[in-house]
Protein backbone atom coordinates (compact mmCIF):
# COMPACT_ATOMS: atom_id res chain seq x y z
CA UNK A 1 0.00 0.00 0.00
CA UNK A 2 1.41 3.38 -0.93
CA UNK A 3 0.68 6.67 0.67
CA UNK A 4 0.57 9.90 -1.23
CA UNK A 5 3.09 12.43 -0.04
CA UNK A 6 1.86 15.97 -0.03
CA UNK A 7 4.04 18.99 0.15
CA UNK A 8 3.15 21.58 2.69
CA UNK A 9 3.39 25.09 1.33
CA UNK A 10 6.10 27.31 2.78
CA UNK A 11 4.95 30.00 5.12
CA UNK A 12 4.52 33.32 3.29
CA UNK A 13 7.17 35.89 4.08
CA UNK A 14 6.05 39.08 5.72
CA UNK A 15 6.33 42.01 3.35
CA UNK A 16 7.43 44.38 6.10
CA UNK A 17 10.31 42.16 7.24
CA UNK A 18 13.17 43.50 5.14
CA UNK A 19 16.70 42.19 5.50
CA UNK A 20 18.98 44.46 7.49
CA UNK A 21 21.41 46.44 5.36
CA UNK A 22 24.89 44.98 5.05
CA UNK A 23 27.82 47.38 5.09
CA UNK A 24 30.74 46.17 3.00
CA UNK A 25 34.38 47.15 3.47
CA UNK A 26 34.25 49.37 0.36
CA UNK A 27 31.37 51.37 1.89
CA UNK A 28 33.26 51.81 5.14
CA UNK A 29 36.42 52.87 3.29
CA UNK A 30 34.51 55.59 1.44
CA UNK A 31 33.16 56.84 4.74
CA UNK A 32 36.56 57.07 6.45
CA UNK A 33 38.42 58.00 3.23
CA UNK A 34 40.86 55.11 3.29
CA UNK A 35 42.33 52.67 0.80
CA UNK A 36 40.66 49.21 1.20
CA UNK A 37 44.03 47.46 1.31
CA UNK A 38 45.16 49.63 4.23
CA UNK A 39 41.79 49.16 5.93
CA UNK A 40 42.05 45.36 5.76
CA UNK A 41 45.53 45.53 7.26
CA UNK A 42 44.31 47.74 10.12
CA UNK A 43 41.24 45.57 10.73
CA UNK A 44 43.39 42.44 10.97
CA UNK A 45 45.52 44.26 13.52
CA UNK A 46 42.41 45.35 15.44
CA UNK A 47 41.03 41.78 15.53
CA UNK A 48 44.20 40.70 17.31
CA UNK A 49 43.42 43.26 20.06
CA UNK A 50 40.43 41.49 21.60
CA UNK A 51 40.41 43.69 24.70
CA UNK A 52 40.01 46.90 22.71
CA UNK A 53 37.57 45.67 20.02
CA UNK A 54 35.62 42.71 21.45
CA UNK A 55 32.60 42.93 19.11
CA UNK A 56 34.82 43.19 16.02
CA UNK A 57 36.87 40.19 17.15
CA UNK A 58 33.72 38.16 17.82
CA UNK A 59 32.08 39.03 14.48
CA UNK A 60 35.11 38.45 12.23
CA UNK A 61 35.31 35.14 10.38
CA UNK A 62 38.69 34.36 8.78
CA UNK A 63 38.73 34.00 4.98
CA UNK A 64 35.36 35.75 4.68
CA UNK A 65 34.70 39.26 3.35
CA UNK A 66 34.71 42.14 5.79
CA UNK A 67 31.03 43.04 6.20
CA UNK A 68 28.79 44.17 9.01
CA UNK A 69 25.09 44.68 9.72
CA UNK A 70 24.18 48.37 9.76
CA UNK A 71 24.03 49.69 13.33
CA UNK A 72 25.83 46.70 14.86
CA UNK A 73 28.39 46.97 17.64
CA UNK A 74 30.95 45.25 15.39
CA UNK A 75 30.54 48.02 12.79
CA UNK A 76 31.09 50.65 15.47
CA UNK A 77 34.23 48.80 16.61
CA UNK A 78 35.47 48.65 13.00
CA UNK A 79 34.98 52.40 12.51
CA UNK A 80 36.68 53.10 15.83
CA UNK A 81 39.58 50.79 14.95
CA UNK A 82 40.14 52.37 11.54
CA UNK A 83 40.05 55.91 12.90
CA UNK A 84 42.28 55.10 15.88
CA UNK A 85 44.82 53.04 13.95
CA UNK A 86 44.85 55.56 11.08
CA UNK A 87 45.69 58.41 13.47
CA UNK A 88 48.36 56.29 15.17
CA UNK A 89 50.11 55.54 11.88
CA UNK A 90 50.51 59.19 10.84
Amino acid sequence: MTTAKTKTPAAPKAKGAAKPKTIMLADLCKEVKMNPRDARMLLRLAVSKKGEYPALTEAHVPRQPWQWIEGSKALEDAKKALKTEQQGSK
